[in-house]
């Protein structure tokens, strides 16, 4: 399994950028409400960024030597994916409500409420969470390179060719 591509979380925030600001510009255009998230929304980001670093931290402490028990190789992959896709899914909201916000932001002083405003950067902010959760599991569930003949390279010629990081526990 690959690691995360920072090139495409970019791609991924410009696009999702670039679309909640069309779709945001088109809703005031017809008189419709900002496409933001409620505050539903950002406590769903918390509770899986939680719930994320939870089982990441279980990967780790196993990897730093407590190992009372063995490591589920199925639940420690599952712990991988779910880093990953929170960091896919915190870009597309870092993105989206980017793209609200600064479609937003000329109409400040027009609007006398500002909870689009509010909300959009309260979601930026869990975007920006997810994101940060997502690659730090991600680095938690990365075993250290194989070391098996004590010179810091791979005891066997196939290996050569991994990555310096090493496999995913």
């Amino acid at each position: 399994m690959g690691s995360i591509r920072y090139r495409w979380l970019a791609v991924i925030v410009l696009a999702s950028g670039a679309a909640g600001w069309l779709v945001n510009d088109w809703a005031t255009r017809n008189s419709l409400p900002p496409a933001v998230l409620s505050i539903i929304g950002l406590l769903t980001v918390l509770l899986i960024s939680g719930a994320t670093l939870f089982l990441g931290l279980r990967v780790r402490r196993w990897q730093q030597g407590s190992r009372d028990r063995e490591l589920d190789p199925i639940a420690a992959a599952r712990t991988l994916v779910l880093a990953q896709a929170t960091a896919y899914a915190g870009s597309l909201l870092l993105g989206w409500h980017a793209g609200v916000f600064i479609q937003q932001l000329p109409l400040w002083s027009l609007r006398p409420g500002h909870a689009a405003t509010w909300g959009s950067l309260a979601m930026i902010a869990g975007g920006v969470l997810m994101i940060s959760v997502g690659l730090l599991v991600e680095r938690f569930c990365r075993l250290p390179p194989d070391d098996s003949n004590g010179r810091g390279t791979a005891a066997r010629p196939d290996d050569a060719d991994e990555r310096e990081d090493g496999e995913y526990a």
